[in-house]
């Protein structure tokens, strides 16, 4: 169902620090990279392609030597023998100190931990052997991406003024986020369109009039009918990116569930030990991945509907030839507006992407929780994928960011999105 380095500066501090690793190096690497989007301020949907970036590369130098899958990009070509920790850790170093050169003294120093741990457990030669060709799919990655359309700076989108048009919205009223996610070159889907959404309900419509009043009664900063829960999720779901949430929850259920060395049914015995690596990360490649696919299918959506937020239509439902929504000029959302079209929403487009991934890998009635460390004692918990992404929806329509049409017509989209990365992408080879 549904792809050579120089250590010698690292090990200076090996002996100071080898007793705190931990002996998963594809989770830990994974935790690094989080963490490094964090510090560095990158924003939600540019981390969705650098978690894509790191985790292709760990999967494609660990499925390199051990030649099960089908690639990501890097045909596998490992030399037999080498270390696929090391071809892991490797990997995501180098994604890393290319993508936050800032930080590279922090990766020096978790590639110094990961080099004293697997100094313990394998040959000099596998090491040496890995991490050579760690680099080398590192370094066919980056070349790749960088021709995918992503610029730093890409000129100023300002949507328009037309009635039902996105328009910067306050209180910074900055022009559009990352137009060019629209037109990026996709990681596992055919085009940026291949799964475009048919488009909001027209300003006069049923659909829209219900939609338009839900979130402006529960959306409302001053909404005396959101109850306390519901601000506070509200909340939490902003407090950090998708690709954190999702990577973590991952994570934490891979940590969590027992021993599969055969999971993908291909009646081969292989070495327990190397088998978890090779599957956590398959599995975090297909939810980057997709993840990564979902914004820029999601972005394709946004910036060909241009739909006006809320904090836009609310104030002038005066103007949208609809008798039935009534215009409030006071009107603000629970926080402010994020800087893109609204149509359609992006956390519901991720979020149902990395949803039906995990469900896929553990079972649609998986129970979990959820944490961000922007809100320090908060953790959410759920009995299910598909009720921790009902959670996110009404997130975005009770922070007043989103209408109900938009969430649904989003977790449509990543759906749509996973299925095909689950279909097509990292697929047995027999």
């Amino acid at each position: 169902m549904r792809r050579t380095c120089s250590c010698l500066a690292a090990l200076v501090v090996v002996a100071l620090v080898a007793g705190t690793a931990k002996a998963d190096e594809i989770t830990d690497w994974n935790e690094t990279m989080l963490r490094a989007a964090l510090v560095g301020g990158t924003t939600a949907p540019v981390t969705t392609r650098v978690a894509a970036i790191v985790q292709a590369a760990v999967f494609d130098a660990v499925n390199g030597i051990a030649r099960r899958y089908t690639p990501i990009h890097v045909e596998p070509a490992g030399p037999a023998g080498a270390s696929r920790d090391a071809a892991a850790v490797q990997a995501a170093y180098a994604t890393l100190v290319q993508l936050y050169p800032a930080q590279k003294a922090t990766f020096d120093a978790r590639l110094a931990v990961s080099l004293a741990v697997l100094g313990e457990q394998e040959s000099s030669a596998a090491i040496a052997s890995g991490l050579a060709w760690g680099q080398t799919v590192a370094d066919a990655i980056l070349l790749w991406r960088s021709t995918d359309g992503f610029t730093p700076a890409p000129p100023p989108f300002l949507g328009g003024t037309a009635v039902g048009q996105w328009r910067p919205t306050p209180p910074a009223f900055a022009p559009g986020a990352v137009p060019q996610f629209a037109y990026m070159t996709p990681w596992a889907i055919v085009a940026p369109s291949q799964f475009r959404p048919a488009g909001p309900p027209a300003l006069t419509s049923a659909r829209y009039t219900t939609d338009f009043n839900e979130t402006k009664t529960f959306g409302s900063i001053s909404s005396s009918i959101r109850t306390s829960d519901q601000t506070v999720y509200a909340w939490f779901w902003a407090s950090t990116t998708a690709s954190f949430f999702w990577n973590n929850v991952a994570v934490s259920l891979v940590n969590s569930a027992s021993s599969e060395p055969d999971q993908d049914g291909d009646g081969h015995s292989h070495d327990p030990q190397h088998d978890s690596s090779l599957q956590e990360a398959r599995l975090l490649a297909q939810l980057n991945v997709a993840i990564a696919d979902a914004t820029i299918a999601c972005w394709d959506a946004k910036y060909t509907y241009v739909s006006w937020r809320p904090v836009t239509a609310i104030p002038l439902a005066d103007t949208d030839g609809n008798p039935n929504t009534m215009a409030d000029p006071e009107w603000m959302p629970l926080f402010a507006t994020p800087a893109h079209p609204e149509y359609p929403s992006a956390h519901s487009c991720l979020s149902a992407a990395a949803g039906a991934v995990l469900a896929n890998r553990f079972g649609e009635r998986t129970h979990f929780s959820v944490e961000s460390d922007q809100m320090p004692g908060v953790l959410r918990s759920f009995k299910s994928f598909t009720s921790a992404l009902d959670e996110v929806k009404n997130a975005r329509i009770f922070a007043g960011l989103h209408f109900r049409f938009s969430t649904d017509d989003g977790e449509k989209l990543g759906a749509s999105v996973a299925e095909y990365v689950l279909d097509h992408a990292v697929q047995p080879v027999h």
